[in-house]
C-alpha cells in the first residue's frame, strides 16, 4: 500500500500513523513553517522566488551549509529536489543529504554551477571524501534543475535534470535523515523535495 502525503497542506510539516515496512512518499513546501528542519550551518531563509515557495542558503559559510530533515530516517529512498544556484564566485552548487546520522555523518549527491562535475560523496565525522563522480555540463546560474537519489541497499544511483550520471556501491550509512546542502558563498534556492521509501524501523 503506498500513502501518499501532501506537506504542502500541512505549512510544511508531516504527521502519520503507518504499518511496519509500509512505502510512503512525502512532498514537502519547502516555503512553508517546518519545525522539522535542523539547519546545522548556515543561514536559510523561507522566501517567495518567481511564483515558487522555497528555502534558500544565503550567507557564506565555511565549509559547507547543512540543513537536516529530522522527520523520518530512511534505509532506502528515492529523494528529489528542484534547485537555482542564485549566485557564487567560489562555489554555486546544491545537494541532496541523505542516510545523515547527524549534520556531520551522511551521504551526499551535489551539482555546481561552476564545475563540470557531478558527485558523490561521504561526510564522516564532517571529514569530505570523494566516492563517484561524472564529468557534466555545468548547471546554468539563475536557472532550475533537479536532482534525484536513489539508494537501495549499499548501491546509490543518481540523476541531474533526469539523466542518470552515477552508480555507485557503499556501505559507509545503512540509514538516516535527508537534507540540503550549498558549500562556501553559495546562494542557492531548493523548491519540490519529495521523498519516497520505506521509513527505518
Amino acid at each position: 500500500m503506498k500513502v501518499v502525503l501532501a506537506a504542502a497542506l500541512l505549512v510544511g510539516a508531516t504527521t502519520f500513523a503507518m504499518a511496519v515496512g509500509e512505502k510512503i512518499t512525502v512532498k514537502y513546501d519547502l516555503g512553508a513553517e517546518n519545525h522539522k528542519w535542523k539547519f546545522v550551518a548556515g543561514q536559510w531563509v523561507r522566501r517567495a522566488s518567481g511564483g515558487r515557495q522555497v528555502l534558500v542558503q544565503t550567507v557564506e559559510t565555511q565549509p559547507w551549509a547543512v540543513a537536516v530533515l529530522e522527520d523520518q530516517k530512511f534505509a532506502d529512498v528515492d529523494v528529489s529536489v528542484s534547485f537555482r544556484p542564485v549566485s557564487g564566485k567560489e562555489d554555486a552548487s546544491g545537494g541532496i543529504i541523505f542516510r545523515a546520522r547527524d549534520g556531520r555523518n551522511y551521504f551526499l549527491v551535489r551539482a555546481n554551477a561552476l564545475e563540470n562535475n557531478f558527485r558523490l560523496y561521504t561526510i564522516v565525522n564532517g571529514k569530505r571524501s570523494t566516492i563517484a563522480s561524472a564529468r557534466v555540463e555545468e548547471p546554468k546560474l539563475g536557472s532550475w534543475h533537479t536532482i534525484r537519489v536513489v539508494a537501495t541497499g549499499p548501491r546509490v544511483q543518481a540523476y541531474l535534470d533526469n539523466t542518470p550520471l552515477l552508480d555507485h556501491q557503499d556501505k559507509t550509512f545503512t540509514e538516516g535523515w535527508v537534507g540540503l546542502w550549498t558549500k562556501a558563498d553559495s546562494v542557492t534556492e531548493f523548491a519540490d523535495l519529495e521523498i519516497s521509501g520505506t521509513p527505518a524501523q
